[in-house]
């Protein structure tokens, strides 16, 4: 293609740029413009139009710079220059983004790490997916200045440039997050080094020659437990020259025991310290005691006053299902395996499935200590512990939204911007809070209204209560397990010894679906539509105690970015009790139909669920809507979209139940077919949900 003449990108410019720039300034960016070839300028304008959706003077510096960067940076770079403008106008406004692009030269000169280099934007979701497929406490990725690991979350630079080539230096820093991991699950925060270090001549190097010991010892725990991954960060070594320090092999062999622990590293610091310095190798990252030392004693207390509540709420639960009274003793069982973290709680001897809450907390504690002392197994008495001060109940939403407003307590979400073709991060400010609840005869009537349809649908989900299920690692079954013969193979080869689970097995089981239902609770459902919503949920919560599936249900609505709302009505853990019912009589109209922020919270609770399947459920009334931002329009239909997107890419099945007869316009782009329905009238709400769930978890 020819390239555009000035004229053209003249006219290009006056659609996006205001009038006071196009009489002093459009004129030689046109020019500059016009000495590039077409694909250069159609890049270029294609980055003013999404740009511009931002801010116009954004987009006029973007102008004014692009030429002469592409001289000097690859396409890659001034793309993320570009995202980087729009973020920090989103985070601080106009005059640090226009600080950023009179750093431009800076930004330049950082050239061929941004080439090669792994960003952190770019690799941050990957790894964190990487984290949370490992065992032991769940594991953060977040952007810092070194990489380093405090217990809680993992923290990597803005970019890693050390290797030629990007995709070694994302491996690179896979092998970082994989050591820092190790870290937290094989015990080496678990002890304060600072008191040992302080008792050698030098505690400085005595902290580096310790995690120079800690380095091999866990490297080894790797190489027995990961094998294939330890053999990637072995040829990263090899291809940065790295390997054991003159001095260090005799460490090394005595380090590579599995049952190996820190004290073992401690023993031999004396020794380590009369050796050669350990050169730190590339991706072995720092050790920052104060700030592991610090993350740990607020979470000790913190985590022993939430375990403690949470098995006094177990407690009470199953008190309600048994006859025996007295005192009760919780006793846990752990097993160990590096890639497996599994716990075992009896009650009074009687085993019990801890819930996935209770599951969470027993890793930290046991990441912790090692084992699960005593006294975090003893139920919280009454009155014993605040909830509020430990996470389990929060202040009022509600307040926060008197006077000027401000964000602390909330959880941040990012939105897609079309126009900008990348995400506003931080953006929808969300607080979850309980519905109301009202006592009042609408259950009761609800029931009597559907006493026939009510029956139906228990009998028909009563049908569905056991499902054939495959059971994998058997010692005998009828289909060989292709997955545990590569690993028995692989052991064998090792030298370990080979596993004897190696069939499959069906046969009648529980299910094992996890569902969540977001419900609509915008002002355009008061009247008919919010009474339908109600009915329908009363009715599914009757049928769905019958089949035993775990499930929640949350409400949405906002008000701009800053007031995303998430209503609970009934969480997973809770059960359906005449609370919940009274929160579901209580559902009532509220704002506005801001969609993205609640399916990317919905998505992230369920991913916390160990289930199979995975299905998020939307009962709405019209298309996603906010009157006092850019989110009507295009913008919330993409960004709807994109949070769906996100949500089968981490294995959930979202549908979506609507009244809007318009929804034909959007719902296909949406959601995509086969994954909606639109009911002509609201009164089929009630008859057809039932019906939907039993298509959509069989």
């Amino acid at each position: 293609m020819a390239p555009l003449t000035r004229a053209e990108i003249e006219a290009c410019l006056d659609q996006w740029l205001e009038t006071e720039f196009t009489f002093h300034a459009v004129g030689p960016v046109a020019r500059a413009l016009c000495r590039l070839d077409r694909e250069a300028q159609d890049f270029v304008l294609d980055w003013v139009r999404r740009i511009a959706t931002t801010h116009i003077t954004l987009a006029f510096n973007f102008a004014r710079r692009a030429p002469d960067l592409l001289q000097r940076l690859d396409r890659r770079a001034i793309e993320a220059w570009a995202v980087e403008l729009c973020d920090t106008y989103d985070r601080a406004g106009m005059y640090a983004a226009l600080a950023v692009a009179e750093q431009v030269d800076s930004y330049a000169r950082t050239r061929q790490d941004r080439r090669d280099g792994a960003l952190f934007d770019d690799i941050a979701g990957v790894l964190g997916n990487f984290v949370r497929g490992l065992s032991g406490r769940r594991l953060r990725i977040e952007r810092g200045d070194a990489i380093w690991c405090d217990g809680e979350a993992i923290r990597l630079p803005a970019i890693t440039a050390i290797l030629p080539r990007a995709a070694d230096n994302f491996n690179l820093l896979k092998a970082s997050v994989a050591l820092q991991w190790a870290h937290t699950r094989f015990g080496t925060l678990r002890v304060d080094p600072r008191p040992h270090c302080a008792a050698l001549p030098d505690p400085e190097r005595a902290l580096r020659q310790l995690h120079g010991l800690e380095t091999l010892r866990l490297m080894a725990r790797l190489g027995h437990e990961l094998p294939g991954l330890y053999r990637q960060m072995q040829a990263l070594q090899a291809s940065l020259g790295e390997s054991i320090p003159v001095g260090w092999n005799g460490f090394a062999i005595r380090l590579q025991d599995p049952a190996s622990t820190v004290e073992d590293s401690l023993a031999l610091l004396p020794a380590a310290c009369a050796a050669a310095e350990f050169t730190p190798w590339q991706f072995q990252g720092e050790w920052r005691p104060e700030a592991v030392a610090a993350c740990r004693a607020a979470r000790l207390e913190k985590e022993k006053a939430r375990l403690r509540l949470r098995l006094a709420e177990l407690e009470k639960e199953l008190r309600a299902h048994r006859d025996a009274a007295g005192p009760t003793r919780f006793e846990a069982r752990v097993e160990d395996a590096a890639t497996r973290l599994e716990f075992e709680i009896t009650l009074d001897g009687a085993p019990i499935a801890p819930p996935e809450g209770v599951r969470q907390l027993l890793a930290s504690v046991y990441l912790d200590f090692g084992e699960i002392p005593p006294d975090y197994l003893v139920p919280a008495g009454d009155g014993e512990y605040d909830p509020s001060r430990y996470g389990e109940a929060g202040g009022d939403p509600d307040a926060v939204w008197q006077g000027t407003y401000h964000e602390e307590g909330a959880r941040f979400y990012p939105e897609w911007d079309h126009g900008r073709q990348h995400y506003r991060k931080n953006w929808a400010v969300m607080r979850e809070k309980d519905v109301p609840p009202v006592e009042d005869d609408f259950y009761r009537q609800t029931l009597d209204k559907y006493s026939g349809l009510l029956r139906r649908l228990r009998k028909s989900f009563e049908a569905m209560r056991d499902e054939n299920r495959l059971d994998k690692r058997q010692a005998e079954g009828e289909e060989v397990d292709i997955d545990a013969l590569v690993e028995a193979i692989a052991d064998a080869r090792d030298g370990r010894e080979m596993s004897e689970r190696l069939f499959t097995r069906m046969h009648r089981g529980e299910r094992n679906i996890a569902v969540a239902f977001m419900v609509d609770m915008s002002g355009s459902t008061q009247g008919w539509i919010n009474e339908a919503e109600r009915e329908a949920l009363i009715l599914l919560c009757e049928a769905l105690e019958r089949l035993g599936d775990r499930y929640a249900i949350y409400g949405f609505s906002g008000v701009t970015r800053k007031r995303c709302e998430l209503f609970r009505i009934k969480t997973f853990s809770e059960p359906y009790s005449d609370l919940v019912k009274a929160r579901i009589s209580g559902i009532r109209a509220q704002e506005y139909t801001r969609m993205g922020f609640a399916i990317r919270h919905l998505s992230a609770l369920l991913g916390e669920v160990e289930a199979r399947t995975r299905v998020l459920i939307t009962l709405s009334d019209g298309r996603p809507d906010d009157y006092f931002d850019a989110y009507r329009g295009p913008y919330g239909i993409e960004d709807t979209r994109m949070a769906l997107i996100e949500a089968r890419r981490a294995g959930i099945h979202p549908f979506c139940i609507t009244i809007d007869r318009e929804a034909r316009e959007y719902l296909p782009h949406m959601y995509g077919a086969a994954r909606y329905i639109i009911l002509d009238d609201v009164r089929q709400l009630p008859a057809k949900v039932g019906e939907i769930y039993r298509r959509l978890t069989r």
